[in-house]
């Protein structure tokens, strides 16, 4: 990110040595930078849908293609676009401050993986009851205190689904766990110090799961 002074031409590489210019010269440097940002913004435009056609549609996925007219007026005439429904995490900590975390099977990228609890949003559910319903249905663990850290697109290149991420604490365990008919999960606890040696370690394969404990820890304290 480049900061320059419209007065003195000095270029600032960086925000914190910017911060050595009187007051007045930084107002100026930032507002240059946001009418910068802004028209550059401005300059991404839309793609409009001329036309769409289903090739597939399954309970967990839909395929369809799209014809798209471009700003400038070209045509993408096959734009394939994945339609899945709408999926939630949570990074869940007990009432013993213990991080819970799931291992089961993926089949499709053939691996074991250890993830943190999550799962599709049910048609009209709310984001946050679909969370509580998949910590009590894989976990066993109740929990009441949500807070939504991310709203994330997995990939907008090809899919149109988002995936909210919640913090959750205090969570106590109160019944097993109620898993679907292909489900096969083991529950596993850990500190958050553990957790974030398995992060540096590139020992959590699940790239949204990932981003959710980030963005759990960086509210928690936990990164600096």
């Amino acid at each position: 990110m480049m900061f320059e002074s419209p007065k003195s031409n000095l270029i600032c590489a960086d925000f914190r040595i910017c911060k050595a210019i009187p007051k007045g010269n930084m107002f100026k440097i930032l507002a240059l930078y946001y009418n910068k940002s802004l028209i550059l913004a401005m300059s991404i435009l839309k793609w409009k849908t001329v036309s769409s056609a289903y090739l597939v549609q399954k309970p967990w996925a839909t395929l369809r293609v799209d014809e798209c007219e471009l700003p400038d007026g070209r045509i993408a005439s096959e734009y394939y676009v994945l339609e899945y429904p709408n999926w939630v995490n949570v990074v869940a900590i007990t009432e013993d401050e213990q991080v819970i975390m799931v291992r089961q099977y993926r089949h499709s990228g053939d691996i074991i993986s250890i993830e943190i609890p999550g799962g599709v949003i049910d048609g009209d559910e709310k984001p946050v009851d679909a969370a509580k319903r998949e910590l009590l249905e894989e976990t066993g663990y109740l929990f009441e205190d949500f807070e939504l850290v991310s709203t994330i697109y997995p990939n907008p290149a090809t899919s149109n689904n988002v995936t909210y991420c919640y913090l959750a604490k205090g969570g106590k365990k109160v019944q097993e766990q109620d898993l679907d008919e292909h489900e096969d999960i083991d529950i596993e606890l850990y500190t958050i110090p553990q957790v974030k040696e398995m992060l540096l370690k590139n020992e959590i394969p699940q790239a949204l799961h990932v981003t959710g404990l980030m963005y759990g820890f960086l509210k928690l304290g936990e990164l600096s």
